[in-house]
Formats: structure tokens, sequence, C-alpha cells
């Protein structure tokens, strides 16, 4: 997906809700146990409930890769089942040496057709490089991360500039805005005016909305720019929102929610 699409489907749908399918076995509701495959089921009842709603998913790939090859093969129908008109993401934090990320690209991009894949630049430019070789495909890198553990490296100060700040600065020379987006999470929200001034024109992939407590409205008003610039994802709150039959229509009720007041914001 190129950039002019997805901010064509923001402006369509007034969001830019990326809805996480963090979908835990163990908390899907039992009745779904009984289907041959029941976290695709469940999959596939959440994105038939929101996808009026939102206009990207992220698959946090841990949740599928834990349940070994009949995890894998849940999350290929899962990215197969996503309208074309929605941005994917698999949220898998790769990054290795050059000639093991070209294969986890090909992994992501060729194999399982994700339009996004998230990066860990720990390891430097040429282990990236392979994933922004791709055409209309997206590398989104980890910027500021809400964990606790960001302290121990990611806001270290490193001469005049924290680490993070060298991170997006270093990264954003490696491709362009039509190409690469950066992970800041929504609890940092003090940080992203400072960030704007640093990527005033990347889209930006905010986790954290919802269960872990960003607040939306403070990150809509200090971080979005022009083109909107901004993935916002909720996922626990939406797919967990209800634990019985009709959890469907109770991720579609908060989905919507989450759609109304994100139209509020954008300009």
């Amino acid at each position: 997906m190129t950039k002019e699409e997805l901010i064509a489907q923001i402006r369509l749908k007034k969001s830019y809700l990326c809805v996480g399918l963090d979908t835990d076995i163990t908390k899907i509701p039992r009745h779904l146990l009984s289907h041959a495959d029941p976290v695709f089921e469940f999959n596939r009842q959440i994105i038939d409930a929101t996808k009026a709603c939102c206009v990207s998913y992220k698959i946090n790939t841990a949740f599928y890769e834990s349940q070994g090859i009949k995890g894998w093969d849940a999350m290929e129908k899962t990215v197969n089942y996503i309208p074309s008109t929605h941005f994917t993401i698999a949220d898998a934090k790769r990054g290795d040496i050059g000639n093991t990320s070209a294969q986890y690209a090909k992994a992501f991009f060729d194999v399982l057709r994700f339009d996004a894949v998230t990066i860990a630049p720990y390891m430097g430019e040429d282990s990236v490089r392979p994933f922004l070789e791709y055409k209309n495909k997206w590398s989104i890198v980890l910027g500021l991360t809400s964990n606790s553990g960001a302290k121990d490296f990611e806001l270290q100060q490193v001469g005049e500039e924290k680490l993070y700040e060298k991170v997006l600065q270093t990264v954003a020379k490696w491709g362009s805005t039509e190409n690469l987006m950066f992970v800041i999470g929504a609890t940092r929200a003090d940080e992203f005016i400072h960030i704007r001034k640093i990527l005033p024109n990347h889209f930006l992939l905010v986790p954290g909305v919802g269960s872990q407590g960003g607040s939306l409205k403070e990150i809509s008003e200090k971080a979005m720019n022009k083109d909107c610039g901004l993935l916002v994802n909720v996922s626990r709150a939406i797919i967990f929102a209800g634990g019985e039959e009709n959890f469907a229509e109770e991720a579609k009720h908060t989905a919507e929610q989450y759609q109304r007041e994100m139209s509020t914001y954008l300009k």
C-alpha cells in the first residue's frame, strides 16, 4: 500500500485506527474452541465487525508463533482475509544481519504479503536495508516505546541527545516518508511535540492507547500532521471488549467509539 492510498483511506473513513490482533487463544470465548481453527475464527469475526471503523490491522506475531504450525497457518489465513483496503502490519520486531533480514523480509512481504513489518534497528542500516528494498512496503522502526525498560537504552543521554533521538534522525536518512514509519508509544505523549520536530512528515505507529492508558486526545493534538501521520493501535480494549458469544458486537461498539473520537481530531 502506498502512502497516498493510506491517506485516502484515513480521509474516507475519518479514522486512523489500527486494530491489534493480539489473539491469545486462552482469552477467546470458549464457544470458539470447537472450531477447527479457533484463532482464525475469532479474527474473522473481529475483522468483519471492525473493518468499517479502522484503516489497519496489526498482527502481533508472537501470539501465533507460540502456537507452532497451527499458529502460522492462522496468521496466514488472517492476513489473507483482511480486505486489501486495509494496511496490514506484522508486529514481528525483526532485525538481524543483512542476509538474515532478507529472509525475514521475504517471509513477511512475499510469503505472508503484509504491507509492513516492525523492525528493531539496533544492528544498524544493513539489518534494515533488505526491508526497504521492497516497493510499496513499509519498515516500521522502533523509536520510543512505552515499556519501563525504555529507560535502559532509548532514554539514555548520548552526548547532547537521547539515544532514541539519534535512532530517529539516523534511520530517517535510510528511507523516505513513503516507506518508513516509526513506533512511538502512546504513554510518551510529552515527547510527541519534540518528535514531530525530528520527523515532521513520517507516519507514526502509536501503540499503548486503551488498556495501557495512553490518551488518544493528547496524542492527536500533539502528533497529528497535515496528512494525519498517525496509526493509533488499540488491541485488547477492542478485541477483548466482550468475552461471550456477542464478542464481535462488543468489539464493533468499542471500535466505533474510537472512530467517532478520531473523526473530531482529523484536520
